[in-house]
């Protein structure tokens, strides 16, 4: 009896012993157990972490956003001195009276540089008289009349009736006019390439730069101020075309200083009769009125000299 009875507690020892420790049977599913235990550990950890990092935010040091304030602040009003490449200075003129004042803002060349020699016109400030002019031809005067560069607007009574560009003196960009209404109707635009319309044909003298002819084409149609030149450069004709047809008066030119030499009339109007021109004046070589219809004909004296 004994004997069983050892023999039972020997038996429940070494079950309870088998118990504790590793099955070594199924080696395939202990480890597929261990891979498990493994990836759930390693997902826990992967959401503490990104429970508990923080974004990096970029501080930046209030003394450096000043100096970057600054900086940006430099460069517009750097821009506001500087207009296609050149430095500028900006000038103002006033005219009339309390009620019909009208102001003109604009930028000028501080260095003189000379205008396109081709622009028909060129404009400048007149520092004596503190008022813009125009000129066919450069100024000698250089201290006194300063070259336009840069925007323009022209107001009457606070309301803009004319703003464009100049280029080196010379019309450029988009210009525009506006009627002083209610409505501040806009009536006139027009485009310049650096003095003559943007859509004109220009022809050369063979393969040089030196401009022979300009012709003015807008919508499709031969119009505005047509413009010819000697090959020195002087200009030789200039007159206007509306819808195709010459009107008004044409100016033939010696071949220096832009003197007139011969004035033919037109019809005044695209509309009106059309007509051969006749002379209506004309010039010696010294700019001095030798010819004028209806009035007097020394023509015959100034060839004698």
């Amino acid at each position: 009896m004994k004997s069983s009875v050892y023999t039972l507690w020997i038996g429940i020892l070494l079950l309870s012993l088998g118990s504790c420790g590793q099955p070594q049977w199924n080696s395939d599913y202990n480890l597929d157990m261990a891979r498990l235990k493994e990836e759930s550990h390693a997902k826990t950890d992967a959401l503490a972490s990104a429970d508990t990092t923080q974004p990096t935010v970029e501080t930046r040091n209030p003394l450096e956003e000043e100096i970057e304030e600054k900086k940006k602040k430099r460069k517009a009003k750097h821009s506001k001195r500087e207009f296609l490449g050149y430095k500028i200075k900006r000038g103002y003129t006033k005219s009339g009276g309390r009620y019909k004042e009208t102001v003109e803002t604009f930028g000028y060349l501080p260095e003189y540089q000379e205008p396109d020699p081709y622009a028909p016109l060129k404009y400048y400030y007149d520092t004596d008289k503190r008022k813009l002019a125009r000129s066919g031809a450069a100024v000698t005067d250089t201290d006194r009349y300063k070259v336009l560069h840069g925007p323009y607007k022209k107001t009457l009574d606070g309301e803009v009736v004319e703003e464009g560009y100049f280029y080196v003196g010379t019309k450029h960009l988009r210009w525009e006019k506006y009627r002083n209404n209610e409505d501040h109707t806009l009536v006139d635009k027009e485009h310049y390439e650096k003095g003559f319309l943007r859509d004109a044909v220009v022809t050369y003298y063979g393969d040089t730069k030196k401009i022979k002819e300009v012709i003015p084409y807008e919508h499709g149609d031969v119009q505005g101020t047509y413009y010819r030149f000697y090959e020195n450069g002087q200009l030789e004709w200039s007159g206007q075309y509306e819808k195709g047809r010459k009107v008004g008066v044409w100016v033939n030119y010696y071949d220096f200083r832009n003197r007139r030499r011969y004035e033919y009339q037109y019809p005044k109007t695209a509309y009106d009769a059309p007509h051969e021109p006749y002379l209506i004046r004309e010039y010696d070589r010294h700019a001095t009125p030798i010819y004028e219809r209806g009035k007097f004909d020394k023509r015959s004296q100034a060839s004698s000299k």
